[in-house]
């Protein structure tokens, strides 16, 4: 058990790799909300080996944190997923499944008592392991073009003050003033940005391309998401840069 986390229980998955890595492998920790309507349905999904998918930790409705699979075996919960140079991220990271419904289901707030769980085990977890904050990520951040958790109610900037992630530094005020403000910059500058940082960018696909776009507005800018590049976006990837 994590140290500092209490109360945690167990509900094995069979959906990881049988070979073992090692501590400095981990790298990662990634968070993903279930997009489920409950957590009996979504923890029957992630413990049925048919469904090909699990998490290393889950947080239900009420905030119990339940192990799925132990720390050192590489759980299925990535996919296909790219953040800088490193892809298919399973192999270097943790997933930790919060209980939302998501996008699809009637999308809701986190309660308090998960988002206290989810920073008790994100804690424990970074000073065992050793992560850099700008390494704790979304699924939507390592896979935009197919996931959009977990979301914009996600609260990112909190989590941030927690020393767990990371956050830009434009006050409000400023994101407000540029909010919406067309920018005479090449739209490939600002992309070019967007993957100094960290996001996958396939310039061949403009529909990919704002998807990309999409995701870090969900995550850094939640307020407006609609696929456009304002100065305020502007301002905040230059802001993001600086912890590269």
């Amino acid at each position: 058990m994590p140290k500092n986390v209490e109360k945690m229980s167990t509900n094995y998955s069979p959906n990881f790799d049988l070979a073992k890595r090692t501590k400095k492998n981990i790298k990662y920790i990634i968070f993903h909300y279930t997009g489920m309507k409950s957590d009996k349905a979504a923890l029957r999904k992630l413990t049925n080996f048919n469904s090909k998918v699990s998490c290393h930790y889950y947080i239900d409705k009420n905030g119990k944190l339940i192990q799925l699979v132990p720390d050192y075996y590489i759980a299925w919960h990535a996919g296909k997923s790219f953040w800088k140079k490193d892809k298919l991220l399973n192999s270097r990271s943790i997933g930790i499944e919060i209980s939302n419904p998501g996008h699809e289901h009637g999308y809701k707030a986190f309660k308090k008592k998960q988002i206290n769980c989810l920073i008790k085990i994100s804690k424990s977890l970074i000073k065992k392991y050793k992560i850099k904050k700008q390494n704790i990520l979304g699924h939507s951040d390592i896979a935009p073009q197919r996931k959009k958790d977990p979301g914009e109610r996600f609260p990112w900037k909190l989590l941030s003050n927690k020393k767990i992630g990371i956050w830009h530094k434009i006050n409000l005020n400023e994101c407000i003033k540029n909010r919406g403000k067309k920018i005479n910059i090449n739209n490939k500058y600002f992309l070019k940005k967007l993957k100094k940082f960290g996001y996958f960018i396939n310039n061949s696909k403009k529909n990919d391309l704002k998807k990309v776009v999409i995701s870090f507005q969900r995550r850094f800018r939640p307020e407006v998401i609609d696929g456009k590049i304002d100065k305020e976006c502007f301002e905040i990837i230059k802001s993001l840069i600086s912890y590269t």
